[in-house]
């Protein structure tokens, strides 16, 4: 999505919020906000949307969204150059997406685990994390990640 398409996207979303539906809540919304601007790496974003996404998916026990919102605070702290944090953030996403048992969320956030390791200049972890990523995404067929993971595995090379 190029940038000005995430500003549409976002305004739109923003409008959403001011508008009452009984078949989202804001938790979706924040959802979409905050994984949006994790895809972007818009760290400005990301910390504006990850605490009220975190937030609510803890009040309403949404297991999803709150592995969701450590992924999106895990990109978040690797554009902040906080590793540690990071790495922390992305292993709780990891184990609650491996406890729900969803290989595309999985996938994204080996592909996000992988991007820090290459901020780190840690090529060994980013091909293991970039080959976890490939491969269930493979199994799903999600064309536009695998292809986005064999870009960035062929980086690498």
């Amino acid at each position: 999505m190029a940038e000005g398409e995430f500003a549409l996207a976002t305004q739109a979303l923003e409008l959403a919020l001011t508008s009452h539906t009984e078949w989202v809540g804001d938790h979706d919304l924040y959802a979409m906000l905050a994984d949006a601007a994790a895809q972007q790496c818009d760290e400005i974003a990301l910390r504006r949307y990850a605490p009220l996404l975190e937030e609510l998916a803890l009040r309403y026990g949404h297991l999803l969204y709150q592995a969701i919102a450590h992924r999106a605070w895990g990109v978040a702290h690797r554009l902040a150059g906080e590793t540690a944090a990071s790495e922390g953030r992305l292993q709780q996403a990891l184990d609650i997406f491996g406890s729900l048992g969803t290989r595309w969320q999985l996938g994204r956030t080996h592909f996000a685990w992988g991007e820090l390791a290459v901020a780190q200049g840690d090529v060994g972890a980013a091909r293991h994390h970039f080959t976890q990523a490939q491969h269930l995404f493979a199994a799903m067929q999600a064309a536009p990640d695998l292809a986005r993971t064999h870009k960035a595995l062929a980086l690498l090379a």
